[in-house]
């Protein structure tokens, strides 16, 4: 009971910053768009333990901000179809969410929900393309994996080192369920 009061109100301290960004597709619309227009989508808060968020941040290997992340499940016909990870972290000075689409043990693609930096450091839709069908057990980084933006390094760098977190998650919490 106390735990879920915790996971509660933390959301809500954050939810200020989250909705700060300017939303640019719902995340539910973003779950229907790529995996089924029919699908049920059901989220989940999930809390990591002190030792579980230890695990995920060596896991992707940069530094977590917080225990709470918010996860998006895709279902039809009882099947689960896919999850969305939704990952929260400031570029500049204000914040970007994205959600990293994850089905099968690959990295669909992501979808940029929020976003509060100016409009030209968004990263376009042919460079989100990169991340489509990636394994999640290989951990991507910028210049290597992914290439940067021109003008927009920090945005590039905030969304490959998130998909690192994602990967994490998905790997320590959801994979083979």
């Amino acid at each position: 009971m106390m735990k879920h009061l915790f996971i509660s109100l933390a959301l809500l301290l954050a939810l200020p910053n989250i909705l700060s960004a300017k939303v640019l597709i719902s995340p539910t619309d973003a779950m229907k768009e790529n995996y089924s227009p029919t699908a049920s989508i059901s989220k989940k808060n999930i809390l990591l333990s002190s030792e579980r968020f230890k695990k995920v941040q060596q896991a992707a290997k940069t530094k977590l901000t917080t225990k709470i992340y918010r996860i998006y499940i895709a279902k039809e016909a009882g099947k689960v179809l896919g999850y969305g990870i939704l990952i929260n972290k400031r570029v500049r000075s204000k914040n970007a969410v994205v959600m990293y689409l994850i089905s099968h043990d690959k990295l669909l693609g992501i979808e940029i929900i929020a976003f509060n930096e100016p409009q030209e450091f968004i990263p376009s839709k042919r460079w989100n393309a990169q991340f489509q069908n990636r394994n999640t057990e290989k951990m991507l980084h910028l210049s290597r994996d992914i290439v940067t933006i021109t003008g927009a390094t920090l945005s590039a760098r905030t969304v490959t080192d998130a998909s690192r977190i994602a990967f994490a998650l998905y790997n320590e919490l959801l994979k083979g369920k």
